[in-house]
């Protein structure tokens, strides 16, 4: 595992179309700063990528590097200035179409990247925060692109296009919006022209890497350069769907699509042991029902001829419960602020 992350994440339900995880207590006390600090591990990975030729071995001016990259951002920024130098937090329910850019700056993207790292064991293609901050230029629309094993075939490796939400609401269906909104992505994002168009930007990064030659860590030299070549093989189907060359069809069927939702759960209110029986019993109930509800809102989409047919896309459901997003999201910005300043 990239980040070791499986001493505070617990995978309670690993399958093709669906993943749990939940962080548990310690002495009673949900362990917020433990998975909080996991995560400011993962931010030289999350905002370089592999483009910068950084696989594992980074000092502390790359992680400064890294966290002013992020600030660079201006929807970060929003959000960092919302929850930490206001201490408030973006209503889900109450934001404006325009306005949605901001939940970017929310990490919901970081943590669907870490999950998929440590538990997936998938690496980073593309880096939208490294993009966005060299040339002002968005990458994808997609919160994520990665390369992996295909879950249904170990011997196959898969190209992975994430999306994410976080989410918390006063009504207690946080983990029902969040889902609701993940159908709407699949709906926008799997039709022809959306993923022309995003074909077309990923190419254009082709030769954005630093070559082997210039690779600095030579113990992972072997790692990399299998890296360049399944890179090298994504890059020419990307570029044979866009001459037509080959089917769209075929292309996604090679194509993974995790859809995280992190959301404000209530059965932390209940409870201080994850390892109880109510806990279990409880979550499982909760997770069940939020999956019922993602399979429902699925089937109910229109397939149109000509476009993907949403119900035969490679989707995996993960779902992350937690006490609350304001403190998780406050504490990641306050972390991360500090590490630009270090």
């Amino acid at each position: 595992m990239a980040f070791e992350s499986q001493h505070i994440i617990t995978q309670h339900i690993s399958q093709a179309d669906l993943r749990t995880y939940f962080i548990g207590f310690d002495f009673g006390k949900y362990r917020n700063e433990a998975f909080t600090e996991i995560l400011m591990d993962t931010i030289v990975d999350f905002a370089f990528g592999y483009h910068t030729g950084i696989l594992k071995k980074y000092d502390r001016r790359k992680l400064k590097e890294a966290a002013k990259s992020i600030y660079n951002i201006k929807e970060f920024k929003d959000v960092k200035w919302t929850y930490v130098d206001n201490d408030s937090e973006l209503s889900d329910c109450e934001i404006k179409a325009e306005e949605k850019y901001l939940k970017r700056g929310e990490f919901g993207e970081l943590i669907l990247h870490l999950l998929l790292r440590d538990f997936i064991e998938t690496v980073p293609l593309l880096s939208k925060i490294h993009f966005k901050d060299t040339d002002g230029a968005v990458v994808h629309g997609f919160d994520l692109v990665h390369i992996g094993p295909d879950l249904s075939d170990s011997s196959k490796n898969s190209l992975y296009f994430g999306e994410s939400k976080l989410y918390s609401r006063k009504d207690g269906k946080a983990g029902q919006h969040g889902i609701e909104d993940l159908i709407e992505d699949v709906k926008a994002h799997f039709k022809k022209d959306f993923l022309y168009r995003e074909f077309a930007l990923i190419s254009k990064k082709k030769h954005s890497f630093i070559p082997i030659e210039e690779l600095n860590d030579t113990e992972n030299e072997e790692e990399y350069k299998d890296f360049l070549n399944k890179k090298k093989h994504w890059f020419n189907l990307f570029e044979q769907v866009e001459q037509e060359k080959m089917k769209l069809e075929d292309f996604l069927s090679s194509v993974s699509i995790p859809l995280v939702c992190t959301y404000q759960s209530k059965i932390f209110e209940a409870h201080n042991d994850e390892k109880s029986v109510e806990f279990i019993k409880e979550y499982e109930e909760e997770i069940k029902k939020l999956k019922d509800l993602f399979d429902s809102k699925l089937k109910l989409i229109k397939d149109e001829v000509g476009e993907p047919i949403k119900t035969n896309l490679n989707l995996i459901l993960i779902l992350l419960p937690i006490p609350s997003k304001k403190e998780l999201v406050k504490t990641l910005h306050q972390k991360l602020f500090n590490q630009q300043n270090a």
